[in-house]
């Protein structure tokens, strides 16, 4: 396939739209939507992330892969979006963040020697459409506090990872259309909205220059946030990823779109994130799963595009596959702000007024469904304590909070009062919770920490660090709390983790990076860290009181992941907030706190200082943003991003075809998921004598399945690693290690806080081979079970996979020897990436719960209707259960193979191996690659 061109036959374009407009002094060439309106029928009234999809499909119709049916049933959505149509997407490019491109750079690598195996030509393994890969999840929060702070992590980050960035050089070198963004540069997604993306793209076609919508796949699920910027994209796993790079098309089915209309505007005191924790309980409440959102009415017209790109980060925290924007004026604005030429300006305006792609409020879209929402009702709010969707108003949530902590309580004696309960506990009159209170001194210290400190206060992640306000608003409470004299409580780890470079150089102009650091915010490096679990050990003396006690410690970080274990591990409530509260609740040092009542400590002056002497006002906030931000800035940023600094030059990479495997390398390995491939695929059978490995509960997460954050020495992954001379203090992150199939499959269903009921209530990765009713971990049951020959099935309630595209939580499950997962509900992404590695996703019927099967572990289960004769998208699957006692149940359930081409992945055993045929030649339709 040609890399990102025209459809491959253009014969079999059944409409004739390819038009021309001119831009700058530039002339383009364009697939007409309006020209396509006169054949299908008025389009004006199309949602506009349907209309780029129907350009997508409108250039690359071949009759083959997208037809005219396809056409038209994206361009009468509404009619076809309950019908199960399957539509092939194909981005204009992908992003990779450095987590999920090691393992996809790892898997590229193993292919071309597949390729060679199977007698076909391992060059053929190469991109065909622009690849960036930003090296952004591997520093972790070692130092802080500190000026050196920043210059030491970064330091410890190469020393950790030399083998991975040797690797990754390789991989820039070795693969066309591959750039490589060297660590310290920023979050991949906000490099994506500062510099990669351009809302219009353009390229040479036939001698002359061809325009359409940007659009990408990324392998995060926060792809999302450049929606912002009018860009269609999404998250996928690195292996659906690695198939697009090679030209295989996206299988989607015609999403419904939800419209989400917004109006007036934020009131004083409120901010992105509250908005944005506003929007996502709304949306989780209304259920979005597999469905695009689209953002409409008068409200965007006073919505910062920074503000708009926050609220489409988190549409997998709102169940999204997308949070669309249209462009409008604030787009142009924003392209021009973050340095962008006069041309790519000029070009996107004309391109979105011709296509019908600019935001006309005058005409609304006809949506599945709509929500509204007043900007002016959006309060100052967290989230938490282990959801991005459970919103807390600041006003409740100490109260709330003392109702988790006895909720938390109880169930460590055993009584696990449930939420409500726990609620009910609360007293009338004073709004809080009698928990028992418990005080723990710290060595070499004058104070003793209790239930509810805030031990890590970070400013991380891509939701808010790209955005400029709530940045600047942080640094401006750090000041007004420096000028009442007050500080950080001693017990707290801060710590300031900006998406890009540019952050630091505005906060610097603002003044305002002094008062951060004399807070302890220093900057910790620049890329996603406390996020994703990479916030670095607590002080020891912190860490010792918290065990000594067994306390409840909690985290507040402006990040939009806070899952159980993802954290850090011994902080059992954690709280997604804006950057200018976790400042807040540093200086409050307590979840118990009431910020919007009790002072956040005393001034100088010896006066109490309550939040709303320190909190900067709106006009205070742009006041700042006008005389601090740049489009200068940007552009020098940027101006060789690809380069490095001296260090990334430094690191060795050797050129070649194929890459050199170091045999005693515990960080890159040769996977064995081409391991003896054959020319044809076997055929599928039904499943037969299968054991469960866990029954687990609703709203499993991909954190729980996938091996993230640190690797404890006493884990199966740790005693590989210790059998392999690395020390502890070596060890890294599983993140930083995904490269290396066996250490992550030992750590797959391994996290601290997963639940498995055949564990017989240990928490953690155990479960109990049947049938010696041993308890073991996971991963050494499977063996003993591959040893034995016996199949695996894991057992699950709804939202099964909900959370990060971890690519992992699928491969580790494949390696495990799991053969089906059987939920009540699937999360879009995990189920399309078990599908993409051979392992078969089967909801329960409606009705019935994993609750009512009443599993024990002790079942056998065999799985019937899976045969070559038998399995279509949809179809009926049937479980048979065979308990200890002799009697049987049987279950029809549904297959969630969705669409034909997800089929084919199924029968092949997954995705990749799927491409590998095609590309060697060697499937029936090789000829569509």
């Amino acid at each position: 396939m040609p890399a990102n061109g025209t459809a491959r036959d253009a014969s079999a374009r059944t409409l004739d739209v390819r038009r021309s407009l001119t831009a700058g002094g530039i002339d383009y060439d364009y697939f007409s939507l309006p020209a396509a309106a006169e054949s299908l029928g008025d389009l004006s009234r199309l949602p506009m992330c349907m209309k780029v999809l129907l350009e997508n499909l409108l250039r690359h119709e071949d009759g083959v892969t997208v037809t005219a049916t396809d056409i038209a049933a994206v361009a009468g959505w509404a009619d076809t979006a309950k019908g199960g149509t399957e539509i092939a997407f194909r981005p204009a490019r992908v992003l990779m963040q450095d987590f999920t491109g090691v393992p996809a750079v790892v898997d590229l690598a193993a292919m071309r020697e597949a390729m060679s195996a199977l007698g076909g030509d391992p060059r053929r393994i190469n991109p065909l459409v622009p690849v960036d890969l930003v090296i952004d999840h591997s520093v972790i929060v070692d130092q802080y506090g500190n000026p050196k702070a920043f210059a030491a992590n970064v330091a410890r980050e190469y020393e950790r990872n030399a083998e991975r960035y040797a690797f990754l050089r390789w991989g820039q070198m070795a693969f066309d259309d591959l750039r490589v963004v060297p660590p310290g540069t920023g979050i991949c997604h906000q490099v994506n909205l500062e510099y990669l993306a351009r809302t219009v793209w353009s390229r040479d076609d036939g001698g002359r220059r061809l325009a359409y919508p940007d659009s990408l796949v990324g392998t995060d699920s926060h792809t999302t946030m450049i929606n912002g910027l009018s860009v269609l994209g999404w998250g996928v796993g690195g292996i659906e990823a690695e198939a697009a790079m090679l030209g295989q098309p996206v299988s989607m089915l015609v999403p419904e779109v939800i419209g989400f209309r917004l109006s007036g505007k934020l009131k004083e005191g409120a901010t992105a994130t509250d908005l944005v924790l506003t929007v996502t309980q709304m949306l989780r409440k209304r259920g979005v799963v597999g469905k695009f959102v689209e953002f409409f009415g008068p409200g965007l017209a006073g919505l910062a595009l920074a503000d708009r790109a926050t609220i489409a980060n988190m549409a997998p925290e709102y169940g999204a596959t997308c949070g669309f924007f249209p462009t409008d004026d604030e787009t142009l604005a924003y392209l021009r702000f973050s340095g962008r030429d006069d041309a790519t300006v000029a070009l996107v305006e004309a391109y979105a007024r011709a296509q019908g792609l600019w935001r006309e409020d005058a005409v609304e879209a006809v949506f599945t469904d709509v929500l509204d929402l007043d900007l002016a009702s959006v309060e100052p709010s967290l989230a938490g304590p282990k959801r991005p969707q459970d919103r807390v108003a600041l006003s409740n949530a100490a109260a709330e909070y003392r109702a988790v902590e006895a909720q938390l309580r109880g169930a460590a004696a055993g009584r696990n009062p449930t939420e409500g309960q726990a609620a009910d506990m609360m007293e009338e009159g004073g709004g809080s919770v009698p928990v028992m209170d418990r005080s723990v001194a710290v060595e070499g210290s004058d104070y003793r920490l209790d239930d509810g400190a805030v031990v890590v206060a970070a400013i991380t992640s891509c939701t808010n660090t790209s955005n400029p306000a709530v940045m600047l608003a942080a640094g401006l409470v750090a000041r007004k709390a420096r000028e009442h004299g007050l500080s950080v409580k001693p017990w707290v780890k801060t710590s300031l983790a900006p998406g890009s470079q540019v952050v630091t150089d505005y906060l610097d102009k603002a003044g305002l990076s002094d008062d951060l650091n004399a807070l302890g915010f220093d900057l910790v490096g620049y890329g996603c860290t406390t996020c994703i679990g990479n916030s670095g050990p607590l002080a020891e003396p912190i860490h010792d009181a918290v065990v000594k006690g067994n306390l409840i410690v909690t985290s507040v970080l402006s990040g939009n992941r806070n899952f159980e274990g993802r954290v850090h591990p011994l902080t059992q409530a954690n709280y997604l907030a804006s950057p200018p509260l976790v400042v807040a609740y540093a200086l409050a040092g307590t979840m118990r706190h009431d910020l919007t009542r009790e002072p956040l400590g005393e001034g100088s002056d010896g006066k109490p200082v309550m939040l709303a002497d320190i909190w900067p006002s709106q006009a205070e906030v742009q006041e700042a943003m006008a005389r601090s931000v740049t489009p200068e800035m940007f552009r020098r940023r940027y101006g060789d991003v690809f380069k490095g600094d001296a260090q990334w030059q430094a690191v060795p990479a050797e050129g070649g075809m194929t890459y050199a495997w170091q045999a005693g390398s515990t960080y890159v390995q040769n996977p064995v998921f081409f391991d003896g491939i054959a020319p044809v695929p076997e055929a599928l059978d039904d499943i037969r004598k299968a054991r469960p490995l866990a029954l687990l509960g609703d709203s499993v997460t991909t954190d729980h399945i996938s091996p993230a954050g640190s690797i404890p020495a006493d884990s199966p992954a740790g005693a590989y690693l210790l059998e392999h001379q690395v020390r502890r203090g070596d060890f890294n992150s599983y993140g930083s290690r995904r490269g290396n199939h066996e250490v992550m499959v030992r750590g797959t269903l391994a996290n601290i806080r997963l639940r498995n009921t055949m564990a017989g209530g240990r928490e953690g990765g155990w479960t109990r081979h049947m049938p010696s009713g041993e308890v073991m971990t996971i991963y050494d049951a499977a063996m003993r079970y591959r040893e034995e020959g016996v199949p695996l099935i894991i057992f699950a309630g709804k939202e099964y996979g909900t959370g990060s595209s971890r690519d992992w939580a699928a491969k580790g499950t494949r390696l495990l020897g799991v053969k089906a997962v059987v939920a009540e509900s699937f999360e879009r992404i995990h189920r399309s990436n078990l599908i993409g590695m051979g392992v078969l996703p089967i909801q329960l019927p409606d009705g019935e719960t994993l609750e009512g099967l009443k599993l024990d572990g002790g079942e056998v289960i065999d799985v019937s209707g899976i045969t070559e004769a038998e399995l279509r998208p949809g179809s009926k699957v049937a479980l048979r259960i065979l308990r200890a006692n002799g009697y049987h149940v049987h279950v029809n359930c549904l297959c969630r193979i969705d669409t034909p081409t997800e089929l084919e992945y199924f029968r092949h055993g997954g995705i990749l191996p799927y491409v590998l045929r095609g590309l060697a030649g060697l499937r029936d339709d090789a000829v569509a690659e």
